[in-house]
């Protein structure tokens, strides 16, 4: 009997290694409703669809490599769900080896709602520079990465801030949906503007028109085969950075399609990982 008591108690042990903190974005509830009527469900083990309770994964990294770096990461599907594990937790933790804090976004899906998902970034940024002292990060090194529709989020919280708590101090885009115009992915749009956006709305809601010289240092990523997301993108977001005098650096690859996460695909795109590295330690934020 004891020597299965002293079992389970190894197994919870080892398993609370691995459990990570789960922090509601409102812990009373949001005030407004993205007005999904289905329930928040898993589509497959690695999407999760509908979901209209925002939280965020915290992912410390370990005390001896911390380096007060934290950032924020969007997962990407469409903004109909988030593929919380190629595009989140497995991100998460590679940046854990470097000694950076993360945090995976679980934004809740717009619906046509298009502030929705802003907000929830945002405020989820604002509870991670709240709890910095906490958590061992240094408020001015917090940033935000997102892929694909993810990448939209992050590029709209670093460029649609209204004051310096909200800027994060850098952006990182894998294969991004930038634009709303005619170069944008259309189920993304769709989900974030609604059937029919206006001209206005869709120029409001192209990040690469919302640069400012106050926009964050960006590392992009993407494939030029890219058939979901066209690389026009990519390079537009890039053009605009360069034309505000932004640091900004655009990682491409002629093969690697949409979607790749951090995976190993024997192509040279798999080499991104280590490209960003060495950007953000030219970066000075590792």
């Amino acid at each position: 009997m004891k020597r299965l008591t002293s079992i389970i108690t190894m197994i919870l042990t080892v398993l609370g290694l691995f459990s990570q903190e789960k922090i509601m974005i409102y812990p009373k509830g949001p005030k407004e409703s993205n007005e999904l009527k289905t329930p928040e469900r898993f589509s497959d083990p690695e999407f999760i669809v509908d979901i209209s309770e925002p939280r965020m994964t915290v992912f410390l990294a370990p005390k001896e490599k911390a380096n007060g770096t934290a950032v924020l990461i969007c997962p990407g599907g469409g903004y109909g769900g988030v593929a919380q594990v190629k595009e989140g937790d497995e991100i998460a933790k590679w940046f854990n080896q470097l000694g950076v804090t993360a945090f995976v976004l679980y934004y809740r899906m717009p619906n046509g709602h298009y502030k929705i998902p802003l907000k929830d970034a945002q405020t989820a940024f604002s509870i991670i520079r709240h709890r910095a002292k906490e958590w061992n990060i240094d408020k001015n090194k917090i940033g935000v990465m997102g892929f694909s529709a993810g990448g939209h989020l992050a590029s709209t919280v670093g460029t649609h801030f209204k004051c310096s708590a909200q800027r994060p101090a850098f952006m990182i885009l894998a294969y991004p949906v930038v634009t709303m115009n005619e170069l944008t992915h259309g189920g993304s749009r769709t989900n974030l503007l609604g059937e029919h956006p206006s001209e206005k709305l869709k120029d409001m809601f192209s990040n690469e028109l919302q640069v400012t010289k106050r926009t964050p240092p960006t590392f992009m990523v993407h494939a030029e085969d890219d058939d979901a997301v066209p690389v026009a993108n990519s390079k537009n977001m890039l053009k605009a950075l360069q034309d505000h005098g932004v640091p900004a650096k655009l990682q491409l690859y002629e093969k690697g399609g949409h979607g790749f996460g951090m995976r190993k695909q024997g192509i040279p795109a798999d080499e991104w990982p280590e490209v960003l590295k060495a950007w953000l330690a030219e970066q000075r934020f590792i």
